[in-house]
């Protein structure tokens, strides 16, 4: 009698609109369970991710009782998630007072509660400044002695297949007795080829007017254009039947995407950032240049209402003046085009500045899912 295999699960926290989870499912995991603080980046994941159980909460409060109603018995084969980096960034204040810094230690003692058989942690590189390390170290030692942890990973995004250059922390832990053995070499071998703005986001719509149409999510059709590249090819693919919103999922075989609302600058800043050369910087936004043979600098996700809605400072367009689309962004993060954000752009680039690329998460993933086979094909054998 054949046995179907039982696809891997894992649980997803501080989802956000779900970058690692993407990553997961995208590299052969279910994603059970999703939970994230914030219902706005949240509504993101409800819409892409239609069969994962989304739970709007504050994980420092969630303890062994919530864990047990929410999971109803299913075993759990892996944790993912990234806590709020703020705390840690080199980009803010780093206050070392910043309640969300506790968040790290709430994600290693969910994993004591839950015990799967992986662990995959992400955070900014500022976590591996000096000021930060030791309680990313103290985290770790929370953690059961069942698991063995790899000394934290700094990855670039680019070395990944995304078209940007960020870098961030990644920290593994595994229970030998279920996996079979990861080292550091692991992932640092990964090295796909250099994908370039070009390449990302050249057949991407012009941006559209938003008028008065705020409950619209900006579609807009491809360019005609003689070059679309392998990335672009692969962003364009419909997913498989389990992950994405139907109607994105329409729009996008009538080759329409979402997010390609326009910003609208005033004249003089237009003219300001048409003079500014690829590469080079706006003196009085900072913006960014993009340019058609590099990389994006990294995206940043700007602030909630609770930290006083400051918008990110956004890329300007490679020959355009003007900052990027949502779409761009997305593109540019390695989302892939059935992907809907939010019908604004500012929470639009709130989920994309605070996401893991999916293309880092599903390379590594990828990477920890084979060692789970590899280790049940060894012990069947």
């Amino acid at each position: 009698m054949a046995f179907m295999k039982k696809i891997p699960t894992v649980v997803d926290l501080f989802c956000g609109c779900g970058g690692l989870g993407l990553g997961a499912k995208l590299a052969g995991f279910d994603v059970s369970v999703a939970v994230d603080i914030d219902k706005t980046l949240q509504s993101a994941y409800c819409r892409n991710f239609p069969n994962t159980h989304v739970v709007n909460g504050d994980l420092a409060k969630m303890d062994e009782h919530d864990w047990k109603n929410l999971l109803n018995g299913q075993t759990i084969d892996g944790i993912i998630g990234g806590p709020p980096c703020q705390g840690y960034s080199r980009m803010g204040k780093g206050d070392e007072n910043d309640p969300r810094r506790k968040l790290l230690h709430h994600f290693f003692r969910t994993v004591n509660i839950i015990g799967p058989s992986f662990f995959l942690m992400e955070n900014v590189e500022g976590l591996m400044d000096e000021k930060n390390k030791s309680e990313l170290i103290n985290a770790i030692k929370t953690v059961s002695s069942r698991y063995t942890v790899l000394p934290p990973i700094i990855v670039d995004a680019s070395k990944f297949g995304a078209p940007t250059k960020r870098k961030r922390v990644i920290v593994i832990g595994y229970d030998s007795n279920e996996i079979d053995k990861i080292i550091e070499d692991d992932i640092n071998a990964i090295n796909s080829p250099l994908v370039s703005v070009k390449d990302a986001i050249i057949d991407i719509s012009d941006p559209i007017p938003q008028e008065n149409n705020i409950d619209n999510f900006g579609w807009s059709k491809y360019k005609n254009t003689n070059f679309i590249s392998d990335y672009a090819k692969k962003m364009r693919k419909i997913p498989r039947g389990d992950i994405g919103w139907n109607i994105a999922i329409d729009k996008l075989r009538k080759g329409e995407t979402s997010g390609n609302f326009d910003t609208i600058h005033l004249p003089k800043t237009s003219a300001r950032y048409g003079s500014i050369k690829p590469g080079g910087t706006d003196s009085v936004s900072r913006s960014k240049r993009l340019s058609w043979d590099g990389l994006c600098p990294t995206l940043r996700a700007g602030t909630g209402a609770d930290k006083g809605s400051y918008q990110a400072v956004r890329p300007l367009h490679p020959s355009q003046p003007r900052v990027i689309t949502v779409r761009e962004a997305a593109r540019l993060q390695g989302f892939p085009d059935w992907f809907c954000f939010h019908r604004t752009k500012w929470h639009s680039f709130r989920m994309i500045g605070n996401s893991v690329s999916p293309l880092v998460s599903e390379k590594i993933l990828q990477i920890i899912k084979n060692k789970i086979n590899e280790y049940k094909t060894y012990k069947s054998s």
